[in-house]
């Protein structure tokens, strides 16, 4: 196997965040937490359902019709991933043979607010859609954070909640964030890496990670656990004082990068050694794992999400070709079932939007004539 250990992205430099904005920054992020069962008396008696999730996620940034639920602001953009064959010994999957494979993609940040600055949050995420040549699908989403900041739905939950804005100040309340932070010492890790990784200066020169261990079966059979980041070709650096100070810095940068030319990552798989955590988002394997370069990853154009390529997909992380599984990480389930309450809620509200627009037309119409 080719040992390319993903380095890029991971200079550490010290900077202080504030509590309160870690919670804002763990409770938007992608992944949603795990199967739905009892809450069990950690924040409520009432069974956890999806439904719950996204109603809160409505709760803290407020229902913006025909939108995503979290990861709102973002773009559209397409390319293709040029597979190597490298990964071909630990998955079957055809994207890992020596073929090129149709993207579509989407860069985003967290929040429920599509018309949140940019700055706001330090976190950035991708989603891709690879179009095997079958008719197979491959959906993941990743975030720049190599660990989640919880590994329970209830925990994600109680996060959820304790975010919560105080009508008063328009933000979390410290004293309650404090305690969620108090009761899980499981978000350690990510609030270490958070603190010690400024946010990037741009979508293309960030790393991604999927986060959650997956299963590879290869060809005869056998199950290899594994986890994936992109890796960019372009140098990571952190985001400017002038950037903080904009707006919408990240797509116009983005748009004005590839108008130059295309952005490379390169896709790199880690392999699990026996005894490794596979149901536990919060915990990274050792660096000293097995890192297969599986190809690059090649986005080309952006477009607006308004009318783009991405605006119907669902990137529900379980959808996976043959040769790749989920594994037992209980955070795979919650989040497929979440992104499915979102996807119909958006989805309606688009319809009716376009059902109002259409009738409106068709008054003017009369009107004039």
């Amino acid at each position: 196997m080719n040992k390319h250990p993903p380095t890029s992205g991971r200079r550490r430099l010290r900077q202080s965040v504030p509590l309160f904005r870690l919670a804002v920054i763990g409770a938007v992020v992608a992944a949603m937490g795990g199967a739905f069962v009892y809450a069990s008396g950690v924040v409520a008696p009432e069974r956890l359902t999806p439904q719950r999730i996204v109603n809160t996620f409505e709760a803290n940034a407020g229902v913006h019709p025909g939108f995503r639920r979290n990861h709102a602001k973002g773009v559209c953009v397409q390319g293709y991933f040029e597979g190597n064959g490298q990964a071909a010994d630990i998955s079957s999957a055809s994207v890992f043979k020596t073929v090129r494979t149709p993207v579509v993609g989407r860069f985003a940040i967290p929040g429920g607010n599509p018309s949140a600055p940019d700055a706001s949050v330090p976190v950035r995420s991708l989603a891709l859609d690879f179009r095997l040549p079958d008719g197979q699908q491959w959906r993941t989403g990743m975030n720049n954070t190599p660990v989640f900041v919880v590994n329970t739905p209830q925990a994600f939950f109680a996060q959820l909640v304790a975010s919560q804005p105080d009508p008063a100040t328009g933000k979390p309340d410290p004293a309650k964030l404090k305690a969620f932070f108090a009761a899980h010492p499981e978000t350690r890790p990510f609030q270490a890496w958070v603190k010690d990784h400024p946010p990037s200066s741009s979508f293309g020169n960030a790393a991604y990670y999927g986060i959650n261990a997956f299963r590879a079966i290869d060809a005869n059979g056998k199950t290899h656990f594994i986890r994936w980041s992109v890796v960019p070709e372009m140098p990571y650096t952190p985001v400017t004082a002038e950037q903080k100070g904009t707006h919408d810095f990240l797509d116009a940068e983005l748009r004005e990068r590839l108008a130059n030319g295309p952005l490379r990552w390169h896709l790199v798989l880690t392999v699990a050694k026996p005894g490794d955590v596979t149901n536990d988002a919060t915990q990274a394997w050792p660096e000293d794992r097995p890192h297969i370069d599986a190809g690059t990853l090649v986005i080309e154009r952006e477009t607006a999400q308004s009318d783009g390529d991405c605006r119907d997909i669902n990137y529900d992380p379980t959808i996976l070709p043959a040769g790749l599984k989920p594994s037992d990480d209980p955070l795979l389930a919650a989040r497929s079932s979440a992104y499915a309450v979102s996807y119909s809620r958006r989805t309606r509200e688009e319809a009716r939007g376009s059902a109002t627009a259409q009738a409106s037309a068709q008054t003017s119409t009369r009107n004039i004539q």
